[in-house]
């Protein structure tokens, strides 16, 4: 075989998994936040979760970025098991969209594509209009890369070693080993397939021994998914192995299948096709398609096995007293499009985390109790820790590609770490008081005590609202959080001049009087924070929008 082929082949394979890449992660960008609610809204049953899973890998163009996300999901506790299952059987049928496309041949038009969306990326100043022209490109190198490819194979069938090496494959064993190996090196079944539908079109492929190619790229391409779990919790590592059985299992009963009725099976697909390239798309979408008929009934059974073979629960970590991550981190599945998901579910642990240790420690500034006093201290580091390692991670996940909406909104992340980690700081200031006061003797009058009970569950209400809007951006408290921040703020004058009274009535001390002052501008500040974190999905929302003007 000349240099001048291999280069050529090498060269279009190149442009061809580019292209892929580019297209699939600029769609990503675009459209990834909104395709990821897609999965959290519509995956509620397995039905509606395959439907879903069709749609979103025919968009991404991608089964092994969906199984990814969907183990991601599993990961961090979105989805469950038979919810990934759904998800996962409609990816195996999305996946087919690629080879559907290249086998209608747009190969001509690719300079045309390509050209268009360079020139709209070098002159167009809207943001959002370059985006979706990042993806025009990816499709114009794909097909620029297909049309590479397909000219050097056409230089093959003169070469008597290449067309005697294609021919002699035909062991149907040995094909689909051939598919599995090229898929697993490449990480894409869709091109692999295509690869074998260009083999089909130039003659230098059987089409009979490309089903079985066909069956081994579909086996292949959970190597992506394996990958991924490794490092996953147990169910991560489930949800993986829930698609390779999927594929093992629709394997061999396409084995037994095309045994017992080759020849009839050839000539439906056939019909339906008109030529070998259509024919080999074709049969990719059909042989899907019946897999997922064929298991559907059964995705429960299929659950079952990944938890047989992969057996126990993960081991109990008290994720309050020790220092680790929980959702993030490198023990966690990291996907770009869930990688702000995970930071929110974070934080969302850390905000708990806070609040509950401000209201231990406004309970040990009453009862003076040592224990508690002490676990402030030793929860306030856990929430220091968190507060470094969450940081540490947005630095890390903005120099990845994420979402364009995820990335938006990780200076607003940024923010909300420091807020709920100012928090965890005036619980440790109360619990110094708390601690001055059982060392000293200072003591609170009843009249201050009630005005710190009663300035504290408006703080935690607020808290509660913010955290809770931020969780799930959604800003229908954002009045009440507002008409709550005015009232604490309003609250704390009404105690600081209390106070004065008191002091000058002789009621309490001056070391009390500083100590209930003190206390109560630190639960203002508290407020301040609260309301920062719930502003903060307004904040982002913004940035988000502007990223489209």
């Amino acid at each position: 075989m000349s240099a001048n082929i291999i280069l050529s082949m090498a060269g279009g394979l190149g442009l061809f998994l580019f292209g892929m890449r580019v297209m699939s992660d600029s769609i990503e960008k675009v459209a990834g936040a909104k395709l990821r609610r897609i999965l959290e809204i519509f995956t509620t049953n397995r039905f509606s979760g395959m439907v879903v899973g069709v749609v979103f890998t025919a968009i991404i163009q991608s089964s092994s970025a969906c199984t990814a996300m969907v183990v991601s999901f599993v990961n961090a506790g979105l989805m469950n098991l038979y919810q990934a299952a759904g998800v996962i059987f409609g990816a195996n049928i999305g996946t087919t969209v690629t080879s559907q496309l290249v086998s209608f041949n747009l190969s001509a038009y690719a300079p045309v594509i390509l050209l268009a969306g360079v020139l709209t990326v070098m002159f167009c100043k809207n943001d959002k209009v370059k985006k979706f022209a990042e993806i025009i490109i990816g499709f114009g190198v794909l097909f620029l890369g297909l049309s590479t490819m397909s000219a050097s194979m056409a230089g093959m069938r003169d070469v008597p070693e290449v067309v005697n090496l294609l021919a002699s494959l035909k062991n149907p064993f040995m094909a689909t080993l051939v598919g599995l190996l090229l898929t697993t090196v490449i990480q894409s079944s869709s091109v692999t397939v295509s690869i074998v539908l260009l083999l089909a079109n130039q003659d230098l492929l059987g089409l009979p021994i490309s089903l079985y190619i066909i069956l081994g790229c579909n086996i292949g391409a959970c190597t992506t998914a394996l990958l991924a779990s490794m490092a996953g919790k147990k169910d991560a590592k489930r949800a993986a192995l829930i698609h390779f059985w999927f594929n093992v299992i629709g394997t061999a009963l396409l084995y037994v299948l095309l045994f017992v009725a080759m020849e009839p099976i050839m000539k439906m697909i056939w019909a339906i096709s008109g030529d070998k390239g259509r024919f080999v798309a074709n049969a990719h979408t059909a042989i899907k398609i019946f897999q997922v008929i064929v298991l559907f009934p059964f995705s429960n059974w299929i659950v079952k096995l990944s938890c047989l073979c992969v057996p126990g629960e993960d081991k109990k970590v008290n994720y309050r007293e020790s220092y680790q991550l929980k959702y993030i981190g490198e023990k966690v599945v990291f996907n770009p499009a869930t990688a702000v998901v995970g930071v929110v579910k974070e934080l969302d642990r850390m905000a708990s985390l806070a609040s509950e240790n401000l209201n231990r420690a406004m309970n040990a500034l009453i009862t003076l109790d040592e224990e508690d006093i002490q676990e402030v201290y030793e929860v306030e580091k856990n929430i220091n820790f968190l507060n470094h390692a969450i940081t540490d991670y947005l630095v890390k996940i903005n120099q990845a590609t994420l979402p364009i909406e995820d990335l938006k909104s990780i200076g607003a992340l940024f923010h909300v770490v420091n807020d709920i980690e100012r928090i965890g700081d005036h619980a440790e200031n109360v619990a110094d008081a708390a601690m001055q006061r059982k060392e000293t003797g200072i003591t609170l009058s009843k009249d201050a005590q009630s005005q710190l009970g009663e300035m504290m569950e408006m703080v935690n209400k607020l808290i509660q609202y913010s955290v809770d809007m931020f969780v799930r951006s959604d800003d229908s408290h954002m009045q009440e959080v507002i008409a709550l921040e005015d009232r604490v703020d309003e609250k704390e004058r009404e105690m600081q001049m209390a106070h004065v009274q008191r002091l000058t009535r002789g009621e309490c001390t001056p070391e009390a009087g500083m100590l209930f002052s003190d206390i109560a501008s630190g639960l203002e500040r508290v407020a301040d924070h609260a309301t920062n974190i719930a502003f903060a999905i307004t904040t982002a929302e913004k940035e988000a929008e502007e990223a489209y003007i």
